[in-house]
């Protein structure tokens, strides 16, 4: 089987390593010619247009920023349906509008092709070890034709439909972003009340307060660089497309209105390439205390693979 990646970003550059340590032939391309020279170091081959992706491969993957950057590899100049999908499996795994991205699979399996969604969770170092969390939905016939694709990257977690994954990954960041701006009030609170930031993380894990944005990203905050592998700018698009969804689905989106918010005041503050926890440095800076905490914090996207 034949691999095409398209989106050689944080995310997608070790998505696309792991894909290539399986043994699989790889043929990648991104809008920046530089992203692809690891991968071809790995050996890698460099296509200069999605169509030549696709012509190249059996199966294709897209991890690039959002909807507009999806849907221009599919419909733009030298894009999938600038050639010829007949018998290819196109896997986005792109945090992407569920409404836009069905449409967009529907034009390409018009064309011939066969698409499946795997947006994933986690973060840089799940992507670095190969075993993040993805949303994977469309038939079973064709999830097991890629299934040695998908767990190249990651756990394979099927959600029945196309579109059901952008959905499961668009309130998995509702979720996320939420607990991440809380996490700044309740911080802030326990120290001022006299309570030590690292003795608060150590007694908050394993309760009923715990969650993977507390075990796993407060040390950013200790560190203090607060996580620059997934900027604001990241955070601003996503709780864009969860408000689009919950207002076409007609749900009330109070704490996530309130969230998003929090994330544009950080992103006014600290710029959009600030990392994701600056969400806390907001609550933070605005009691006039400091949060870090010494110590070896390894950063995410230091992570080794394992292999």
């Amino acid at each position: 089987m034949r691999v095409g990646f398209i989106g050689l970003g944080t995310m997608g550059k070790n998505a696309a390593a792991n894909i290539r340590r399986k043994g699989f032939d790889l043929v990648v391309y991104d809008i920046r010619p530089e992203a692809a020279a690891p991968l071809v170091a790995m050996g890698a081959t460099v296509a200069d247009s999605p169509a030549k992706v696709l012509a190249a491969v059996d199966v294709v993957v897209t991890m690039v920023f959002g909807p507009k950057e999806v849907e221009q590899v599919l419909r733009g100049p030298g894009g999938f349906l600038s050639g010829n999908p007949k018998g290819k499996v196109w896997i986005d795994m792109t945090t992407s509008s569920p409404f836009l991205m069905r449409d967009l699979a529907a034009e390409f399996e018009a064309a011939g092709g066969q698409a499946v969604d795997a947006p994933v969770t986690g973060s840089v170092d799940a992507a670095i070890r190969g075993d993040m969390p993805m949303f994977v939905g469309g038939t079973d016939a064709v999830i097991e034709k890629v299934r040695p694709v998908i767990e190249a990257m990651g756990q394979l977690r099927k959600v029945g439909a196309y579109g059901n994954g952008y959905v499961a990954k668009l309130v998995n960041n509702q979720l996320w972003k939420i607990h991440a701006a809380a996490i700044g009030e309740a911080m802030v609170t326990a120290k001022l009340a006299g309570l030590d930031p690292l003795t608060w993380w150590e007694v908050m894990k394993g309760g009923a307060a715990d969650s993977f944005v507390l075990s796993h990203d407060v040390p950013s905050i200790f560190a203090g660089h607060y996580d620059p592998s997934f900027p604001i700018r990241l955070c601003l698009k996503d709780l864009g497309l969860i408000k689009e969804l919950m207002d076409r689905v007609g749900t009330t989106a109070t704490l996530t209105d309130a969230t998003h918010e929090r994330f544009r005041e950080a992103g006014r503050r600290y710029g959009d390439g600030a990392g994701e926890m600056t969400v806390c440095k907001v609550i933070e800076d605005n009691a006039g205390i400091d949060l870090r905490v010494p110590g070896d914090w390894q950063n995410p996207w230091e992570v080794k693979h394992p292999g």
